[in-house]
């Protein structure tokens, strides 16, 4: 039987050593956390969603249900002072990188992935020809890696992704009818969430379904020629039912700079949710940048928000790397309440998917040593 004598007596004996609280805007709750539930003097912990309880201002003292969940939906350990700490002091979930067992085993990488961030998400390894090259054989090794590693470190895992016209299998490509892609759809997005269930923290879904025109209309792939946009529905019913605690977010990139395209988006998820509510619970804006776009995201974060689901900037790099472009990203997510996370898409410029660019695109440049970006983000943090 719970002793709830015992439990006043530890939240009194909390409340007096103020050391011993969450500071105000910490995280106080949620599933999986395993932190104090206690805040410090003066703020209260307040129920943001399941995943995130907060100490705002208040009178104090105030504990969070207790919540359950598996280590990979949890706040990192990482130290005050890292990227990811300070970036959760403002009531955001993580700061994560997009990483795969290749980059996991340089040491100089995996050092700073676990002393500085809160999250890994795959490059290559949860995609369609990764996990399922051949229909009905599924292979999850390498991203097992990556999931094993995050769990071990007590680390978010972002899913990516369960549905991309590229990196497509040849026999995917080469379906000719509706029935044969519907049923081909749901297999793989239920077998690769269900594979993972209970280890991700939230899955992009659908990745970059909509093209850069002055309409944003539908890209054309094999699921819209077949399907139109009811694929869309079809693969995250999907990926509720194999995982129904995973968050459910669809993904695109340039959603700063084409308004039409953003907007096509944004008509989508409206549309989806309005048929089904609540099955797209998440939109994600890759936030690949060119010198001076940190002055688009903002606008297109309140856009995106206005649709009542989370937002996340998902793949976050910046050509140059400037200071100030870093700096007005990571402002523009914490001005927004539902911007809940930023990931950069790699670490360190050795390993970025995009070479040769002065300056480079990410925090780290490609001797591993953080840039001067990173010290402005840690002073604006």
């Amino acid at each position: 039987m719970f002793n709830f004598n015992l439990l006043a007596a530890v939240t009194v004996a909390v409340a007096v050593q103020g050391t011993l609280g969450v500071a105000v805007y910490g995280q106080c709750g949620g599933k999986g956390y395993t932190g104090s539930t206690v805040c410090d003097s003066g703020s209260v912990c307040t129920f943001s969603n399941d995943y995130y309880s907060q100490c705002l201002p208040g009178s104090g003292g105030t504990t969070a249900p207790a919540t359950t969940g598996s280590p990979t939906t949890t706040a990192s350990p990482s130290t005050g002072t890292s990227l990811n700490s300070k970036f959760q002091s403002h009531g955001k979930k993580f700061w994560g990188a997009a990483m795969d067992p290749g980059t996991l085993s340089i040491a100089a990488s995996t050092t700073i992935l676990k002393r500085e961030f809160g999250g890994v998400s795959p490059e290559n390894s949860m995609k369609w020809d990764a996990t399922e090259s051949t229909r009905g054989k599924f292979t999850f090794s390498t991203a097992d890696q990556l999931v094993s590693f995050a769990q071990q470190n007590n680390m978010f895992v972002r899913g990516h992704t369960l549905l991309w016209h590229n990196q497509l299998p040849n026999w995917v490509s080469s379906i000719g009818d509706r029935t044969t892609l519907t049923s081909v759809i749901q297999t793989h997005a239920s077998t690769v969430a269900g594979h993972f269930k209970g280890k991700i923290y939230a899955w992009d879904v659908v990745n970059e379904m909509f093209n850069d025109d002055s309409t944003g209309s539908v890209r054309t792939s094999v699921f819209s020629k077949l399907m139109g946009t009811d694929f869309v529905a079809v693969a995250f019913q999907a990926a509720k039912s194999a995982d129904p605690a995973a968050i459910r977010y669809i993904n695109d990139y340039n959603l700063e700079y084409s308004a039409a395209k953003r907007n096509s988006l944004i008509a989508l998820v409206n549309k989806v949710n309005a048929a089904n509510p609540g099955l797209i619970q998440g939109i994600g804006t890759q936030s690949h940048l060119s010198a001076g776009g940190g002055s688009s995201v903002k606008a297109a974060l309140t856009a995106m928000a206005a649709a009542g689901v989370d937002v996340a900037i998902t793949e976050l790099d910046i050509r140059g790397a400037s200071s100030n472009d870093y700096v007005t990203v990571v402002k523009a997510c914490l001005s927004e309440p539902k911007c809940v996370s930023i990931t950069t898409w790699g670490l360190s410029d050795k390993n970025s998917w995009i070479q040769g660019v002065s300056g480079g695109v990410l925090l780290w440049d490609d001797q591993y040593k953080p840039k001067a970006a990173y010290s402005a983000v840690m002073a604006a943090l």
